[in-house]
């Protein structure tokens, strides 16, 4: 037997719902002919509201009864939720992996062997740069994050605004081998700094905060992964020296 299901969604010249395709999508997959109703003004979507006693759309109807929007669809099929709730490492798992495999792909092209000290260099700057760009999206909002555990930043909050432009700085100058005392005394300085801050916030003062390294606006916990980057950090310095 045929599977079907109605589906009212939001479609007008302003706005097409995004959950409202995402719906449309979940239910072909999952076998059902949809019956695609379009809501093509504010006034008809208001009206088809009322007359459900619902505040949003889409809605989806499967054999005359009303399974809800795109949330309730996936609950009806036993998916589990679609958006990230809570504190997750997925961005900077994400941010690690494509910078080592940007850093593989350039030792490739310019013939160096796939796991050597350049290698190594080529990742740290990249994954430096990448979180710069990460947090200068948003300065304000990453400040706002940045400035309650990081110590510095606390006593000078500008320094909250600059430290994005220092990091990138770090990374892009260790791509162009700029000299040594040009940038590792940055590096060492954002990197220890930022060392002690973490460790004092997450395992001396055991406050949990959420890590401003991927912008302010993240649910990536503070401690392990706030405090490897500033270690990155502080090993480029010294390697720059010792380099």
């Amino acid at each position: 037997m045929k599977k079907s299901a109605q589906l009212y969604r939001m479609a007008t010249d302003d706005h097409i719902c995004p959950f409202g395709l995402k719906s449309k999508d979940l239910l072909e997959r999952e076998g059902f002919t949809v019956d695609d109703q379009l809501l093509t003004s504010r006034a008809e979507t208001d009206k088809f509201k009322e007359k459900h006693s619902i505040e949003t759309t889409p809605q989806t109807f499967i054999d005359d009864k009303r399974i809800g929007g795109y949330d309730d669809l996936r609950d009806y099929f036993n998916k589990p939720q679609a958006a990230q709730e809570g504190t997750t490492y997925t961005p900077i798992i994400a941010i690690f992996s494509v910078t080592f495999l940007l850093s593989i792909a350039f030792a490739l092209t310019s013939s160096q062997q796939l796991l050597s000290m350049h290698t190594v260099e080529l990742f740290v700057a990249l994954t430096m740069a990448v979180l710069a760009i990460q947090k200068l999206q948003d300065l304000f909002t990453f400040s706002n994050s940045f400035i309650t555990y990081d110590l510095v930043a606390m006593k000078n909050v500008r320094y909250a605004y600059v430290y994005p432009f220092l990091e990138a700085y770090v990374g892009i100058a260790m791509i162009a081998n700029l000299p040594a005392y040009s940038v590792a005394p940055i590096s060492l300085f954002i990197g220890s700094v930022g060392a002690i801050s973490v460790i004092k916030a997450v395992y001396i003062d055991n406050r949990e905060l959420k890590c401003a390294c991927v912008g302010g606006d993240s649910n990536v916990p503070l401690g392990f992964i706030s405090l490897t980057e500033n270690l990155f950090m502080i090993a480029a310095g010294i390697w720059m020296f010792i380099k």
